[in-house]
């Protein structure tokens, strides 16, 4: 029997350490009550140090177990807790661990005390240690402190499944073969028993399978089984990510062990000329992802790491996301599988290596982890076995190589470099290209940085090339979508290149030493809060199948250098977009495959504003108001340089029909400008096959309001407490985000919620979020929002117990 008692909630916690806190007697009755995943400080959103954290805390929580369980042994498990962690039962301790990225699990059943109390103290150690990766130099992200990810006790038998890895091995062929590596703990030293194996798939029976097992009386065992199947398999992929469950049972004469296991079949391979999925091959396009949150850091529970592969997939279209710098949440990971996102799954750290000795065994440690954590995961197709952007260092990536393929041989090896003719140990040799400055030089060639052909990943660009904020001009975040669609472009052109990562998904918290000097990394494609900035764009347009229309452009002039509009860039995967400007039909665009040959759905580049415009309210002859507009939208996209020969055209315009240059300049602002009209409004329609799918307008801004969204009205608590985001928008008529809005907004919550973070925050680049969380209790609770200038909002919410099946 397999048993979990998930322990999350009311924990004792104090913000310090001290040794009498591990005395029997010790009085822990005043101490703050905190619930699991639990961050040691909240820390401010920017402009505060991170020091803040790095401290020592304790926490402590009674568990009952009664003399009737006496017959079982418990294993309390940790799933993260940064940065090392001591571990007391009944003030005695049970172990320690280092690193804050992976699980670990200790026996305490000799520690238990049956019919009474038992007394958990965990000691948390959050200050950057030098012999622990990623630390030892600068690191350029945060890595906060507590018992961010969840505590539960597992009750077993005697003989009990330590760990089990499902293997599906060849899945192309007619005969698919399932291969099981079992790891049994075996305390009483029994010698026989039976294993039992079922697929299933939606809890319906697909094959089973029965085995004896030889135990041979040895405590710990390590048992390789392979079970062939003939009944039709479906297949995971992106597109129809199908998961079975594997139920393994273990038999013996003291109880029956079980594990189930969900996994799906498929097949990757990195070959030179790029990455199969299933034998097809694909283009990986796709974002790094940093797991921290404003203001908890990396303490969120299960939904809000489901949004984020949500967000990923489903809002920004992406196939692949990397795990930079470290493991990610198993809930994430369970999200990407059934989503049907990839993983690249990568072990902690940053550039820095540290000395051979503690540093080396606390990595292996976490290769080690990392693989058993996540080896059942179809949606990891691929191992980080480096420390992101290293030297090369033989001796301990051939450590961390070995250690890898003998622990799961199934998926490729990579590990992230930054540095050209780097020894490739792994099987694919991937780099951080960051080459495109804005020129002509979009990625290296593959050749040039590996030396010969070997299969080829790119897995970091732009970034910290271009930092961008949500609040930046109009022209550099156009610049940031730009910069991201051309190295997606260049990739799928290059048939040796098997995709590229972007830098990265969402801004994030920083040491002193990087970002923009208010520990922000302005990196991202989305802002801390997931809201999109326009470097998002390129992501949705060329990966989302509903239909996408993104106009790069507030359509104000006087947002632009020299007041000139210029291009205006359409980010969409519809094939035609028209447009209007009070309702007066200006032309039809398509997307510029000339421009962007690699992309499925390039841009629509709008450069014409009049159409046939001059010809029906001016007064010029046909081939005259031609020439005319030419001009004038020549002028508009040079930012008003024109040469001598357009010059001479002009002149020769102004000369024939008596015109000023203050007349010409009238003539620009009129149909380009907008300047004195009372209002202009502009509507892009985006058609496929003929039909509008998608509209969007654009106008003044006279009467912007405030609006508020949530991810889910609906909280249910299940192991952990849950979460929901909402979303803060000023508005304008037309439902654009007012980009340059900053007002201060109060946040009031009432009944079983509480916000996670401060109480009155800004808007920033016009918008804003907030993560409120359950307390405990079912029930009914509002967020009222307060603005002096736009009023209040409210969102009613719903808490729910989640039902145990």
């Amino acid at each position: 029997m397999n048993n979990r008692i998930d322990l999350n909630f009311g924990w004792s916690y104090k913000s310090e350490y001290k040794d009498a806190f591990l005395e029997p007697e010790y009085d822990f009755g005043s101490w703050d009550l905190v619930d699991i995943p639990h961050t040691n400080v909240q820390v401010p959103y920017n402009n505060f140090d991170e020091k803040i954290y790095q401290i020592e805390s304790c926490y402590k929580k009674s568990i009952f177990i009664s003399h009737e369980e006496e017959k079982e042994r418990y294993l309390l498990h940790f799933e993260g807790v940064m940065v090392q962690a001591k571990v007391y039962v009944n003030s005695r301790k049970v172990g320690s661990h280092k690193g804050g990225y992976t699980p670990f699990v200790f026996d305490i059943t000799d520690y238990i005390k049956y019919g009474q109390d038992n007394l958990l103290t965990v000691c948390v150690d959050s200050r950057e240690d030098e012999d622990i990766p990623p630390f030892g130099h600068v690191v350029d992200y945060l890595t906060y402190g507590g018992i961010y990810r969840e505590v539960w006790l597992e009750k077993v038998s005697p003989v009990y499944i330590k760990d089990c890895h499902v293997i599906t091995g060849q899945v192309l062929e007619e005969e698919k073969t399932i291969d099981l590596d079992l790891f049994l703990k075996n305390v009483i030293g029994l010698n026989q028993g039976e294993l039992k194996l079922r697929l299933e798939k939606d809890k319906a029976i697909i094959k089973a399978w029965t085995s004896d097992l030889n135990l041979n009386g040895q405590e710990d065992q390590e048992i390789k089984i392979s079970f062939d199947i003939k009944e039709d398999i479906e297949l995971w992929d992106l597109d129809h990510p199908v998961l079975y469950d594997f139920v393994v049972e273990v038999i013996t004469e003291n109880g029956r062990a079980s594990k189930i296991i969900r996994s799906g079949f498929r097949q990757v391979a990195f070959e030179n000329d790029g990455f199969y999925l299933n034998g097809k091959k694909i283009k990986l396009r796709g974002l790094n992802r940093h797991q921290s949150f404003p203001y908890v850091g990396y303490a969120m529970p299960k939904s809000a790491q489901y949004r984020d592969a949500e967000i990923l997939k489903e809002e920004l279209g992406v196939n692949v996301v990397r795990s930079s710098h470290y493991p990610p949440s198993n809930h994430f990971l369970d999200r990407c599988d059934e989503l049907g996102l990839l993983v690249f799954d990568e072990i902690p750290g940053w550039q820095h290596i540290g000395p051979e000795g503690p540093w080396w065994e606390v990595t292996l440690q976490q290769v080690d982890e990392m693989i058993r954590k996540d080896w059942n995961h179809p949606s990891v197709f691929m191992w980080g076995l480096r420390i992101n952007e290293s030297q090369d260092q033989d001796q301990l990536y051939g450590k961390t190589n070995t250690l890898a393929n003998k622990l799961d041989p199934t998926r490729p090896r990579g590990g992230v470099r930054c540095i050209a003719d780097s020894h490739l140990l792994e099987d694919v040799y991937t780099y951080n290209d960051f080459i495109h400055d804005g020129g002509k030089v979009i990625l290296d060639k593959p050749k040039k940085i590996t030396g010969k052909r070997v299969p080829y990943l790119v897995t970091e660009h732009n970034g910290h090339m271009f930092p961008t904020k949500k609040f930046d001009s109009e022209g550099r975040r156009i610049e940031q979508a730009l910069r991201h669609m051309k190295v997606i472009n260049r990739m799928m052109e290059d048939p040796h290149i098997s995709g590229a990562i972007g830098w990265c998904m969402a801004d994030y918290n920083t040491h002193q030493d990087f970002g923009s000097g208010d520990r922000i990394c302005y990196h991202g494609v989305l802002d801390m809060f997931r809201i999109p900035k326009y470097g998002a764009y390129p992501y949705q347009s060329e990966g989302l199948k509903i239909p996408v229309m993104e106009v790069a452009n507030s359509m104000e002039s006087g947002d632009m250098d020299r007041s000139m509009r210029g291009q205006v860039w359409v980010f969409t995967n519809c094939q035609q977009v028209k447009l209007y400007i009070n309702d007066s039909y200006i032309n039809s665009f398509y997307p510029s495959h000339d421009a962007y040959p690699g992309l499925e759905h390039p841009p629509v580049i709008i450069d014409d504003f009049v159409g046939n415009l001059i010809h029906e309210k001016e007064t010029f002859k046909p081939k005259d108001a031609d020439q005319i507009k030419r001009l004038l939208i020549k002028a508009d996209t040079s930012g008003g340089k024109l040469g001598p020969w357009d010059l001479v055209k002009m002149g020769w315009l102004f000369v024939k029909y008596g015109m000023t240059m203050k007349d010409g300049m009238d003539l620009y602002t009129k149909y380009f400008g907008g300047w004195g009209q009372a209002s202009t409004t502009y509507r892009f329609e985006g058609l496929v096959d003929g039909k509008t799918v998608v509209t969007k307008e654009k106008g003044r801004v006279f009467h912007p309001s405030l609006q508020m969204t949530c991810d889910s009205e609906l909280l249910v608590e299940g192991p952990t407490y849950d979460t929901t985001r909402m979303v803060l928008k000023l508005v304008d008529e037309s439902g654009d985000t007012c980009l340059y809005a900053n007002d201060a907004i109060q946040i009031e919550t009432s009944g079983p919620i509480s916000l996670m973070g401060p109480k009155v925050v800004s808007l920033i680049g016009g918008s804003v979020g907030f993560w409120v969380r359950s307390l405990g209790q079912s029930g009914r609770g509002s967020v009222r929002i307060v603005s002096e200038r736009y009023g209040t909002l409210h969102q009613d919410l719903k808490v729910e117990k989640e039902i145990e099946n």
